[in-house]
């Protein structure tokens, strides 16, 4: 009796978290990318307008100086000449404060922008606010974006060790010439 008392209160958790866990949908290949507007770990604020013209690698991440996320991070920093040389700039966004990314940004040496979407209002445009009530955290999703500012492909399984050259190939697939 104890063990279906047991099924039955996980079962009524696990409900209540995929009704409060995703908030939004998430945009697919062929929609125009929701616009942002936030600060990066020196304060510096940058928009997806500034872009244009360009590839950019968006990608949400749960939280700073964690396993994954460190793993994901380094792996975008040790790739990163070969994806501008495609003509793509990274960026990453979590719900983490800008000082937060500054330590994180400045512990392993990451050269690009780590944006922090405090109010977590961006990762709620692209569907990947993870609200589980008293904690809010985006979800690991990368969002290719063209040069036009149309989401590219969607990546909602991200493996961290192999995603940035995963990617690289995306480019090269789709036929994105070097600079």
């Amino acid at each position: 009796m104890k063990w279906l008392m047991l099924i039955g209160l996980l079962g009524a958790l696990a409900l209540l978290v995929s009704r409060l866990a995703l908030a939004g949908e998430v945009p697919k290949a062929g929609q125009a990318a929701p616009g942002f507007s936030l600060p990066d770990q020196n304060g510096q604020v940058h928009s997806l307008h500034e872009y244009a013209g360009k590839w950019l690698v968006l990608y949400f991440y749960p939280k700073d100086d964690t396993p994954g996320c460190t793993q994901e991070a380094c792996a975008f920093r040790d790739d990163l000449h070969r994806l501008t040389d495609l003509g793509a700039q990274v960026v990453g966004i979590s719900v983490d404060d800008s000082s937060s990314h500054a330590e994180f940004a400045k512990k392993y040496h990451l050269p690009f922008p780590l944006l922090a979407d405090s109010s977590a209002k961006v990762a709620e445009s692209y569907g990947v606010l993870l609200n589980l009530g008293v904690m809010k955290m985006a979800k690991r999703y990368t969002f290719l974006i063209d040069p036009q500012g149309r989401i590219s492909k969607v990546y909602d399984k991200v493996e961290t060790s192999r995603h940035s050259r995963e990617i690289i190939e995306d480019l090269k697939l789709l036929g994105v010439n070097k600079k």
